[in-house]
């Protein structure tokens, strides 16, 4: 497909009809697999030899984390879009990924909480990755509620794009913080690392919790894919529906 057939999804006229055929589809698998990795991990995965039982609490959240990060990766490229290109559907989609994301960071926090404390000792440690995933979230909440306090919406979503271009920084080190600094409790990658998937043993998951983690982070994906889809529908009508008030006050 071309490029320039691409940009034709940005015609909210055409988005709508191409995501009536697709929305449900994704809206199934996403459904299936969530289920199917869920049950999988919680219900048929043996106790870790070192963290017993806590360790299933993994499925919920290494997808969430994954999808706080990638929520606001999204929110970036969909924002550049919109600042090159001007396309208002691409400005509606990260407007309404936001709530998405900032739900799944919350997730985050929360299980990464109750994971830590057994293995930790403590619900919570200013670890460079923690702390950065803690910032990303108030970034989240900026975002939103910026969008809320401007009433113009282009003027919204060129001042929400200028704070996602900034609070990318916190998704990045979210992602690659214990990379950069050795300090802290946060293991680092262990699943979506090549020497983790090619016979490192050292760090390598299990397939035992490999293969239903894998399944629920698809899950996971495409319920955010689901989700932004249906949000985005949603916010092209409510566009669609202040215009057509603002016109009737004017006629």
């Amino acid at each position: 497909m071309r490029l320039n057939a691409l940009w034709e999804y940005a015609n909210p006229v055409k988005f709508m009809r191409l995501t009536d055929r697709v929305l449900p589809v994704v809206s199934v698998l996403a459904l299936a697999a969530m289920v199917v990795g869920l049950v999988w991990g919680f219900f048929f995965t043996p106790d870790d030899f070192r963290q017993g039982s806590t360790v299933k609490i993994i499925y919920l959240h290494v997808p969430s984390a994954m999808m706080a990060i990638s929520a606001w990766f999204m929110m970036l490229v969909t924002s550049l879009i919109w600042l090159i290109r001007r396309h208002h559907v691409s400005a509606l989609a990260a407007k309404a990924a936001a709530p998405v994301g900032a739900v799944m960071t919350i997730i985050g926090l929360v299980t990464g909480a109750i994971w830590g404390q057994p293995m930790w000792g403590t619900w919570w440690a200013w670890d460079p990755r923690l702390t950065s995933f803690l910032i990303l979230f108030l970034f989240y909440l900026g975002y939103i509620a910026l969008w809320e306090a401007v009433e113009d919406g282009d003027t919204a979503a060129d001042l929400t794009s200028a704070l996602c271009l900034v609070g990318s920084v916190f998704a990045f080190l979210s992602r690659y913080a214990v990379n950069f600094w050795n300090q802290g409790l946060h293991q680092g990658a262990s699943v979506l690392r090549a020497g983790a998937l090619v016979g490192d043993t050292e760090e390598r998951v299990s397939n035992v919790f490999a293969v239903p983690l894998f399944i629920s982070m698809a899950g996971f994906v495409l319920f955010f894919i689901a989700l932004v889809l249906l949000r985005t529908r949603t916010e092209i009508r409510l566009r669609r529906a202040k215009a057509l008030i603002a016109r009737e006050r004017l006629s």
